[in-house]
């Protein structure tokens, strides 16, 4: 059983027990969060796809952490023009562990 979930404008192939990480959520270590952005439904050999969502699905995920990831450098350069921009971005984000995987019928 597996489901497609979309949150912060990215989608997301989850299991029952996967650890994803996704855009920082404003919830503590500990605590449970609801996806109920649930494109796509599959459970053997029968699923369900949403339009674009799934009414009643959700995925129930625990927060495990949240961290900033690995720092991403730019580096603008025109050449001839004496012009270099360097530039530095880390990304807040929030690892998750899905519970469960609901679909209401």
């Amino acid at each position: 059983m597996y489901a497609i979930v979309e949150t912060g404008s990215k989608q997301y192939k989850v299991q029952k027990g996967d650890v994803i990480e996704v855009e920082k959520f404003e919830a503590e270590p500990g605590k449970t969060v609801k996806l109920d952005k649930v494109l796509f439904y599959s459970k053997g050999k029968s699923s369900e796809i949403g339009r674009p969502y799934i009414k009643g699905a959700h995925v129930v995920c625990d927060v495990i952490s949240n961290f900033k990831a690995d720092k991403v450098i730019t580096f603008k350069y025109r050449r001839r023009k004496k012009s270099r921009v360097k530039k530095g971005h880390r990304q807040q984000l929030t690892r998750l562990k899905v519970a469960e995987i609901e679909v209401g019928s």
